[in-house]
């Protein structure tokens, strides 16, 4: 059985797009093909036009590095660091001198609101503390695209609203495209210019909040709105038919 099938798809640049489905749905799967993490075994992805199969081993490197970070759900940092050489560990992997990586660290820390633990060790760190790390230490060498997989579906939830918030205003402050992984539609719709919905591998519905929570294709996306409040989004469609000319 192929993991993803008949996927057609295209992400627009500076867009929040968000990825939904259960366990075993392929969107972690379908994640990972955008950078090449797992090739495609049929078809092509494009990056800015530039089908990642044509790329040699040292351009992919070159590619994933520079303009592709990612944040996941582990929060994969290294215990022998501490936060500041967490954050500065991309920088130092592209050459960057110690004092330039250091200094862009430590600011990328104050945007997340970390400079105070700098010098701390991960394990030093709460759960939401070191989610920020992860997110500072992708950030920080500025990609263009950042790729994130249920990398706030550890948090509690207090926490979790905190992480989805600080993305939004990093978001706003220099915006980049975001593919952003979740199996809770609240969040989906929190972050979400426009939605994915994943079922067995195939894409079931794509489009923005209010295009699904109005007219969902099947019963299948119609559930994953059950329970949460999505009021917001069907009074804007409202308003929209209201001033719509022909």
């Amino acid at each position: 059985m192929q993991a993803l099938q008949d996927i057609n798809l295209q992400i627009f640049a500076g867009e929040i797009f968000v990825i939904v489905g259960l366990s075993g749905s392929g969107k972690s799967t379908l994640l990972r093909t955008l950078n090449h993490l797992i090739p495609a075994s049929s078809g092509e992805v494009r990056f800015q036009g530039q089908p990642l199969a044509a790329l040699s081993d040292r351009e992919l490197i070159a590619l994933r590095r520079e303009q592709m970070g990612m944040v996941f759900q582990s929060f994969a940092l290294f215990d022998e660091r501490n936060v500041l050489e967490n954050v500065a560990f991309g920088l130092e992997v592209a050459g960057v001198p110690r004092e330039a990586r250091e200094a862009r660290a430590q600011a990328m820390l104050e945007k997340v609101g970390l400079s105070h633990v700098a010098k701390q060790y991960p394990h030093q760190l709460s759960g939401g503390m070191q989610q920020r790390v992860g997110l500072a230490r992708a950030l920080v060498v500025n990609p263009s695209v950042l790729l994130m997989d249920e990398a706030f579906s550890a948090l509690d939830p207090i926490i979790r609203r905190e992480m989805q918030s600080l993305l939004l205003v990093l978001q706003a402050e220099a915006q980049r495209t975001i593919v952003f992984v979740t199996h809770d539609m609240e969040e989906a719709l929190r972050l979400g210019s426009r939605i994915a919905i994943m079922e067995k591998g195939k894409l079931v519905q794509v489009g923005k909040p209010e295009a699904l929570i109005n007219a969902p294709a099947t019963p299948y996306v119609r559930h994953f709105f059950s329970g949460v409040d999505v009021s917001r989004w069907q009074m804007a469609e409202n308003y929209a038919d209201i001033w719509t000319t022909r």
